[in-house]
């Protein structure tokens, strides 16, 4: 199963009562587990989770910190990509030339590297 329709399948499960902008995303690590999230609002919007976010701390809970494909999926007409507080946790557990790829809900994709999606991220090397 492709790693776009594990992000599918979760974001029918997003909790968006306030946006009803509903995201799903999936990340797949080198063993080949697959770990989801969804986006989830609460009544202090804008203080909810991204499904970026929900899908690495899942991985992290596995065990795993290490992934090497990402997809997510968005209820807009264009390919959904990940916010910028999420391309810089991608960035934390991803190489720069991991895959992610994007879908709109009409199916357009869309597939860029973590690299191409945060050119210039922080990392630790600026922390020495």
């Amino acid at each position: 199963m492709p790693l776009i329709d594990d992000a599918k399948a979760a974001q029918g499960k997003a909790y968006a009562p306030y946006s009803n902008f509903k995201v799903g995303a999936a990340v797949k690590t080198p063993s080949g587990a697959v770990f989801a999230g969804v986006n989830v609002e609460n009544a202090a919007y804008p203080e909810g989770t991204c499904a970026e976010a929900g899908a690495i701390a899942a991985m992290v809970l596995g065990g795993e910190t290490e992934i090497v494909e990402v997809a997510v999926i968005g209820s807009s007409d264009e390919p959904t990509p990940p916010c910028g507080g999420c391309r810089q946790k991608l960035h934390e557990f991803a190489a720069p030339e991991v895959p992610v790829t994007m879908m709109s809900r009409t199916g357009k994709t869309l597939t860029l590297t973590v690299g191409e999606l945060l050119p210039g991220a922080f990392s630790t090397e600026y922390m020495d």
